[in-house]
């Protein structure tokens, strides 16, 4: 396993410019480009598939992200539609991918260097084997992690390889096909390149190993120039082996006037391969499924967590009417949520966790809560909340109902984690007593909810029981598609101040909340007429009181341009703005690593402190990135002065943006982006929700596999501090209860890392799939600073069976098909087959993927299951396939296409995972 530290060093010893597809940024083909690509291909291939099952036309209006995404789920439903779960999903893939030149930069296997070519078949094997199980789990964020390493690894085949000097232009279907073994090998002891003495030689693979078609790849030294003797080297100069003779290097990372058409052979091959796997992924998930790993849903996720102790029971009663009203108001429109999440929690039970896409299924599910049990106050909230965290998609709104403390207060700061982790928002509902005092430091209080709240963006609302209903408007407004902010501030203590903020034409919707109590506030419009908080319904919008909260939904002709708000309060207060529009972003704070194959990598921690803060910014409009003007980006504390700390930017192409801040606010902070739609030519403002801060504390680790039921998991980590040295206490969390040990103190000597080990026992029964979040905090004696990391990893038996499902069609009846096709319509034609997995898994599932006939078969569960398909003769062609319980793919497919003569039937074998036995007769 590479340790991190490691990955330090060699950072530290590593120079010149060599890079792997250039893993981000430039203007030449990178492992970016060509995954995104790739992505962009099949998302859109298999959108257009489910709009023509669905029976509706599939028309992008341009070839933006967005207007994908609009194209794929706009026609069905009205409303805004956002492509920001898209890009996430994205962004997700491609820092993954480059993650494999920092994490396993010495690693061999991982880039098909040094003619390691079995050992990295076996890490897109496992990884394959690990997404499927994912995406049957609905994991799909694991899956897309595991997703973007496994690309990067089959992409860098193509660059490091002799393949396309062989001469191929198609990919190598045997790297991503395990039951067909790679073959022509060059062994270790046969030469295999001639010297190159200028390092700039277009071709130096000896003659005779292009004539036997022998496979080789370039030998890749960081710290040594031994190689053995007449091999290839990987070449560049941070590759020492390239000054031993046979000098030189094969790679195709970039193109050089030497080099273009191996270049551009490369770069065609690995999408064409890219494009292989993604289809292998898609036939085993289907292509629901496929798109949501993907990010294609609709933004809004309904997520709850549900005090269910005794005292409880009108608030389960709230929570379930306004789920029932979201579904039923929200159904058929853009806005009707793409998932439900409920957690219940109890004392000392919580969870578990229902997830479900069915609407009256979720019904079914919180119609069983009761309010039971209890006794004292505190009860188990955080536990509940961190299994929502870990569970709900990134940038969900998380609903809490409870009316005690926490219980279990020693979770806040994993909470607080989670919640930068995932950038996710939560709100609570409190409906008990807040008068009670916090007897210690650690003794739990409704402050602690209050201060959840602000971290992630989301609104503490405390109200009685009875007014509980009029409350839970903040649910109807935020479970919504293309929510976005435009202001958040908090002010502690409150003071009377003028916030300004800005309207565009996009903004739909908008609504502003106030929470604090003896609060008073007057509104004001760029015209200059105004509101205050005696108006319910004023000229500018209608206002309602509840609780703590104040919300004030503006007119639809709000004007656009600058408003401001002055509110008054000498108490807390928090105040937000927020409305719908496809004009967003999502953002990470990264850092530069360099290497042979440098790029960003985005952290998982807070940043540090005492440098610039970086961070990539992917923006997106209304027609794409080319349909908005990118103002000032920059970071603004949310409790402290509104002057706002501006980066220099970099573009970085596709609508992303390279930001780095020299003067980084202090305390907790921000995003905040300015500019100007193009459409409507209307100045925007959109601000982030989730607060950051910086750190001294330095926590790194690397997950660089899956880990199997029942076998301990080492996972190494380290720790450093840019400030006082001492005792640091470490603490890890796993939202599945798995049993772990680690050393719980480290001492640390200011600017060295120190080094440990947690080990993480998942149970032999842990269903294959499972993904776990791991949580690991480092803080220091004092409890000043700290730093976090948050890791997933899968849990996947050992895969075994690596062979297909077989397809033999038995029987093709089409003599009644005329020949002209004109005159098909009164005709049918059918088919048989018998679908087997031998001493495989068993077949899980058989599905159409082309026809548009009737497909029936026998139980799944038999030996031999058996198909029938019966179509009209104008649909001439069926595609169905099988996939067994661990994914591997089987195809059928039969045409009846035919010119002169009599009819024939045939079989095709495909290019990606699927084998056909072809035993056949045809009745005439």
């Amino acid at each position: 396993m590479t340790t991190v530290l490691g990955i330090a060093l060699l950072a530290l010893a590593l120079s010149g410019p060599t890079v792997a597809f250039v893993p981000t940024g430039g203007g030449a083909s990178t492992h970016d480009s060509i995954t995104r690509t790739a992505l962009l291909q099949k998302v859109t291939e298999t959108c257009r598939a489910v709009a023509e099952a669905a029976g509706y036309e599939f028309r992008p209006m341009g070839s933006s992200p967005e207007e994908l995404v609009q194209a794929c789920l706009g026609p069905t439903a009205t409303g805004e539609v956002s492509g920001a779960k898209f890009h996430s999903a994205l962004q997700e893939i491609y820092n993954q991918n480059r993650l494999v030149d920092r994490d396993f930069v010495n690693s061999a296997p991982h880039h098909f260097n040094s003619e390691a070519f079995l050992v990295g078949r076996g890490l897109i094997r496992e990884g394959m084997a690990s997404i499927k199980a994912n995406i049957r789990k609905e994991n799909f964020q694991a899956a897309r992690e595991t997703l973007g390493r496994v690309l990067h690894t089959l992409q860098d085949f193509y660059s490091h390889s002799n393949w396309v000097e062989l001469g191929y232009t198609e990919p190598y279907i045997n790297l991503i096909q395990p039951d067909l073994p790679l073959e022509n090998l060059a062994d270790v002891n046969t030469a295999t390149c001639s010297d190159c003495s200028s390092g700039t030689c277009p071709n130096s693979i000896l003659p005779s190993i292009l004539k036997e078609k022998k496979l080789t790849s370039g030998y890749m030294g960081i710290f040594s120039a031994a190689k053995p003797k007449g091999k290839c080297s990987h070449g560049g100069a941070a590759d020492l082996t390239s000054t031993t003779v046979p000098r030189g290097g094969i790679n195709k990372d970039e193109r050089h006037p030497d080099n273009v058409a191996l270049h551009n052979a490369a770069v065609n091959a690995a999408t064409a391969a890219s494009l292989q796997l993604l289809q292998d992924i898609r036939l085993a998930a289907r292509d629901k499924d496929f798109l949501r790993m993907m990010g294609i849903a609709r933004s809004s996720v309904v997520c709850f967590v549900i005090d269910t102790t005794g005292s409880m029971s009108d608030d389960i009663d709230e929570a379930r009417a306004v789920v029932y009203e979201i579904i039923d108001s929200k159904k058929g429109t853009q806005d009707e949520p793409s998932e439900y999440i409920l957690v219940p929690f109890n004392d000392p039970m919580f969870g578990p966790v229902d997830r479900t896409t069915d609407p009256d299924k979720m019904k079914r599910e919180i119609s069983k809560l009761t309010a039971d049990g209890g006794g004292d106050v505190p009860e188990m909230c955080l536990s509940g909340l961190q299994l929502a965290l870990t569970s709900a998609p990134a940038s969900s709104h998380i609903y809490v109902f409870t009316d005690a403390t926490a219980k279990d207060i020693a979770l806040k700061d994993t909470i607080v984690a989670l919640i930068r982790s995932s950038k996710s928002t939560v709100s609570f509902f409190m409906t008990g007593s807040s008068r009670r005092r916090r007897r210690s430091l650690r003794a739990a209080s409704f402050e602690d909810y209050i201060d959840l709240a602000l971290a992630s963006g989301g609104q503490a609302i405390k109200v009685s029981k009875s007014k509980l209903p009029e409350a839970t408007d903040v649910i109807l407004d935020t479970s919504t598609s293309a929510l976005v902010t435009v202001l958040q501030r908090a002010r502690t203590p409150g003071k009377q101040e003028t916030f300004p903020f800005m309207l565009d034409e996009s903004l739909q919707n908008i609504t502003i909340y106030i929470t604090g109590t003896s609060i008073s506030f007057t509104l004001t419009n760029p015209a200059g007429v105004s509101q205050n908080h005696n108006e319910v319904s004023g000229k500018l919008g209608t206002a309602q009181s509840v609780g703590n909260l104040r919300r004030i939904r503006l007119n639809s002709d709000s004007q656009t341009g600058t408003w401001q708000i002055n509110v008054m309060s000498n108490q807390p207060y928090t105040l937000k703005v927020t409305g719908q529009s496809m004009i967003t972003f999502i953002y990470d704070f990264v850092e530069r690593f360099e290497g042979p194959h440098p790029g960003y990598a985005v952290l998982s921690g807070r940043p540090l402190a005492g440098q610039p803060a970086t961070l990539m910014v992917s923006v997106m409009g209304r027609r794409g990135p080319s349909s908005i003007t990118i103002g000032d980006v920059g970071l603004v504390s949310v409790s402290g002065p509104n002057t706002v700390s501006n980066g220099t930017t970099t573009d970085m192409g596709n609508g992303d943006i390279l930001m780095t801040v020299d003067a980084v606010p202090e305390g907790e902070f921000v995003v905040i982006l300015k500019g100007t739609d193009k459409m409507s030519n209307s100045e925007f403002q959109r601000q982030s929700t989730t607060q950051m801060s910086v750190s001294k504390v330095n926590i790194q680790a690397v997950v660089d596999s899956s880990v199997e039921p029942g076998i301990p998991f080492k996972l190494p980590f380290n720790v450093m501090t840019k400030g006082s040295g001492g005792q640091y206490s470490i603490t890890a969390r796993n939202d599945r209860d798995f049993p772990m040990s680690y050393q719980n103190s480290l001492t640390l000597t200011t600017g060295e890392y120190a080094n440990a080990t947690l080990t993480i026992s998942p149970p032999a029964d842990t269903l294959s799939g499972t993904d776990v979040t791991l949580t690991m905090e480092a803080k220091s004696s004092s409890g000043v600073d700290s730093n976090y990391v948050v890791l997933r990893f899968s849990v996947v038996t050992k895969i075994t069976d690596f062979v297909q499902p077989v397809c033999e069609v038995v029987n093709v009846l089409a003599e009644n098909c005329p020949r002209d096709v004109s005159q098909c319509e009164p005709f049918q034609w059918e088919l048989w087959a018998n679908l087997t997995d031998g001493n495989g898994t068993g077949i899980e599932s058989v599905s159409l993927r082309q026809g548009n006939g009737s497909l029936s078969f026998t139980s799944l569960s038999a030996p031999i299951v058996q198909a029938k398909y019966n179509s009209s003769c104008c649909s001439q062609i069926v595609e169905f396939v099988a996939v067994d319980k661990v994914g591997n793919v089987g195809k059928c497919y039969q045409s009846i296409v035919r010119s002169a003569g009599p009819p024939t039937s045939t079989l095709s074998l495909p290019l990606w995972l699927c084998l056909l036995v072809s035993a056949f007769m045809v009745r005439m």
